[in-house]
């Protein structure tokens, strides 16, 4: 039961995490058994950068991957599931570069969650610990629900940092009923809250140079189906398997 609790306290912690500018790390050391935690955003349209690291070498291990192009939070993304490297220093030949730069570092275990939004890649979270240990089903659920959170906070917090088109610019009455229009449609098709609805549209549209109006114009006229781009939940990547 007090496990239920943590998880259930890090939901929220993380679920408002964007209004209180709190750390978007915490809530993953809360309920899993990792010594720290990294959270980038990764590739366009974001850039890489790493948003939170609860230690230096939490943030190691996103610099080095950033400067390699390899590791666990890039396989995470593009293959968008899991990745689970249980002991680490039996992965040199999935990640060569990367674990010869680690060098001695007292890395055990690696853990990389996808930060997705509909068909928006947006980042990873990336997970250590010093030993090598293991994430139970469970627990892989658990962070995969964070990630999935954390993903949402990511997006917002990244849209608030860049200069974008809102949804009413360069438009009339009309145009402000289209985009409403389209945030219902979305959240039809996904089974999200309006929020995130139309938090999907504005990623999107940012993610290709387009205006809000522009991408809500596609959905109401169903040239653009976000249950077609919703990717499915994969099975996770594990050395083990």
């Amino acid at each position: 039961m007090s496990d239920r609790l943590a998880f259930g306290a890090a939901v929220e912690e993380l679920s408002l995490a964007f209004e209180r500018r709190t750390s978007l790390c915490r809530p993953f050391l809360r309920v899993l058994p990792v010594t720290g935690a990294a959270i980038s955003t990764l590739g366009q349209p974001f850039g890489s950068e790493t948003l939170c690291a609860s230690d230096a070498q939490a943030a190691r291990l996103d610099e080095l991957q950033f400067d390699l192009g390899e590791g666990p939070c890039w396989e995470a993304l593009a293959h968008r599931r899991p990745v689970l490297s249980q002991d680490f220093r039996t992965d040199v030949a999935r990640w060569p570069l990367f674990t010869e730069a680690l060098g001695a570092a007292e890395v055990g275990s690696l853990f990389a969650f996808p930060l997705a939004l509909g068909s928006l890649n947006i980042g990873a979270v990336d997970l250590y610990s010093r030993r090598p240990a293991t994430l139970t089903d469970d627990q892989v659920g658990d962070a995969t629900t964070l990630a999935t959170i954390c993903a949402r906070q990511v997006l917002r917090r990244s849209l608030a940092d860049q200069p974008h088109p809102g949804p009413d610019d360069d438009g009339d009455g009309f145009s402000r009923r289209e985009v409403h229009q389209a945030t219902g449609m979305v959240l039809a098709q996904l089974g999200v809250s309006a929020a995130d609805a139309h938090l999907v549209i504005t990623g999107y549209a940012f993610a290709r140079g387009r205006t809000v109006r522009e991408v809500s114009a596609d959905i109401v006229a169903r040239r653009l189906d976000f249950a077609e781009e919703w990717a499915s939940p994969s099975e996770p990547s594990s050395d083990s398997l």
